[in-house]
């Protein structure tokens, strides 16, 4: 699977603008499914999910990764092609598809770690001691508003990709097997506002 998929065809974009498929896609960066677990999953039928399965696969967002035979018949595992996406300059006209595209996927995102949050085990969220030092926490769980230039925002964007390829190759090889490794979830979002939401830069606001 790629790290990131350059978008390059307008239809790509509506294909992720659908809420089910982009909720789809979510499941299939996960790991990959048949048809039949994914109606199951969604609970709808077979012939729906098939037909959005052949609109993201008709426009190069998944793939078939493997086959296998049970009962005479042969099912199809499909998954993401990418663990990302984002859009070329061909489709920058394409401003409103893009914006959609981008908030279905976020939206799915924030639902999925709202899942994977209630699935965690009680442990993730205990301290074993009170700290105001983040380096002894078991988790992070924070909020951030900033009033920033454009450039600012990119720049701490290169930095954070940065961040986590650093942690990517730290990390790789903590395999799941070994004695000492846990497994954590990691979900940023950052995007522009129209108002602040948090009282302190609403104060900041007013008065100037």
């Amino acid at each position: 699977m790629k790290p990131m998929l350059t978008l390059t065809e307008h239809s790509q974009l509506k294909a992720l603008s659908d809420p089910l498929r982009a909720e789809m896609m979510m499941r299939l960066l996960e790991k990959p499914y048949t048809g039949q677990q994914l109606s199951e999953y969604f609970n709808l039928s077979r012939a729906k999910i098939h037909y959005h399965l052949k609109e993201l696969e008709k426009n190069q967002l998944i793939s078939i990764v493997k086959k296998e035979e049970k009962n005479g018949i042969i099912q199809k595992f499909y998954q993401s092609v990418a663990r990302g996406f984002t859009p070329s300059a061909e489709l920058l006209p394409h401003l409103a598809d893009i914006s959609e595209t981008s908030r279905q996927l976020l939206l799915q995102m924030a639902e999925r770690t709202k899942s994977v949050i209630l699935s965690a085990p009680e442990n993730a969220f205990k301290l074993n001691k009170a700290s105001e030092n983040p380096s002894e926490w078991g988790y992070v769980g924070s909020m951030w508003q900033f009033s920033a230039k454009e450039e600012h925002f990119k720049d701490w964007i290169k930095k954070y990709f940065a961040l986590m390829k650093e942690f990517s190759e730290i990390t790789k090889e903590d395999h799941p097997s070994h004695p000492d490794s846990k497994i954590y979830y990691i979900s940023t979002m950052a995007f522009q506002i129209d108002e602040p939401v948090m009282d302190d830069m609403k104060s900041n606001k007013e008065e100037e």
